[in-house]
């Protein structure tokens, strides 16, 4: 996941995401990576049109945005 993510970071591409949040429901993000720590990721988040931190712990799934999708 974070050879993905740092190829997201140097291309700048979007990312679609499967995380799971505090309240342990599942939630579908489109994101663009920032910057990342050792167990953080800072991105703008397409879904909630603003920079967010996600925990890579919380990361259920991640890949390249597919084409034809939301935020492609």
């Amino acid at each position: 996941m974070d050879q993905l993510l740092f190829r997201s970071l140097q291309t700048r591409k979007k990312l679609e995401m499967i995380y799971l949040r505090v309240d342990n429901r599942t939630s579908y993000r489109v994101i663009r990576v920032l910057g990342m720590h050792e167990d953080r990721v800072i991105a703008y988040c397409f879904t909630r049109k603003e920079v967010r931190t996600f925990k890579k712990d919380m990361i259920l799934s991640i890949g390249p945005v597919q084409k034809g999708k939301m935020g492609a």
